[in-house]
């Protein structure tokens, strides 16, 4: 297949497009070289620099790894889906569970470690809980996951915090989708409201194992919603 020559509009992604279909075609299958930059120029029609780039976005892809003294190889034949691509495409009921194994830790993490300002937060985000609790279910739970992420964050743990936070649209969007289908009233008669007032009085007394006890029965009541009958 003839790579041709390229349009004068955008050339590194232009470089990269063509590249990553000789890749994907099979032209250059997994472990075999690309030729040099000066080759591949000549026959994009661009200068190396365009190229250079351009097989640097097929690294980023995952397609291509650069061995030192060696050249560039064909490390994989499709291109390596990013992280939310794949929290898009999982089920809510997935991405819960291993929420559930993240949050159980970090709130235990944050019975330990937890600061005077991190129990203002956790106060002032439960205050904030209880009143939507007579608002519109998107209200709810928007103000639950704030709850939630500032238990997060009292984890003190940076990573985790963004690990989270890779989580919450695909469950915002998994738990509307679930209060569409059931009466989050009638299937929780206090909207949860003792549970989370559980959970902030066992971090302030840094409990983590009643923490730890509280916030896994209350998210495996939802995990249960969530998967159904």
């Amino acid at each position: 297949m003839p790579l041709g020559p390229l349009r004068p509009s955008p050339l590194v992604e232009q470089a990269a497009a063509h590249l990553r279909d000789q890749i994907t075609g099979g032209h250059w299958p997994v472990g075999s070289k690309l030729p040099g930059e000066t080759t591949l120029a000549k026959e994009l029609g661009v200068g190396r620099s365009t190229v250079r780039e351009a097989i640097r976005a097929l690294a980023g892809a995952g397609l291509v790894a650069t061995r030192q003294g060696a050249g560039v190889f064909v490390i994989a034949a499709q291109v390596r889906e990013d992280w939310p691509a794949k929290l898009r495409r999982a089920s809510v009921a997935d991405v819960y569970e291993i929420r559930m194994m993240i949050e159980v830790r970090a709130a235990e993490l944050a019975a330990e470690r937890r600061t005077e300002d991190d129990m203002a937060a956790l106060d002032a985000a439960l205050a904030r809980r209880d009143e939507a609790a007579g608002d519109s279910d998107e209200a709810l739970i928007d103000a639950d996951i704030a709850l939630h992420t500032a238990v997060v964050a009292a984890a003190r743990n940076p990573i985790l915090a963004d690990l989270f936070a890779e989580f919450v649209p695909v469950l915002r969007e998994g738990l509307l989708e679930l209060a569409a289908m059931i009466d989050i009233s009638r299937a929780e008669d206090d909207h949860g409201r003792a549970a989370h007032h559980a959970l902030v009085e066992a971090i302030r007394d840094r409990d983590p194992v009643a923490v730890g006890r509280t916030i896994a029965e209350e998210m495996d009541r939802t995990r249960t919603y969530l998967q159904g009958p």
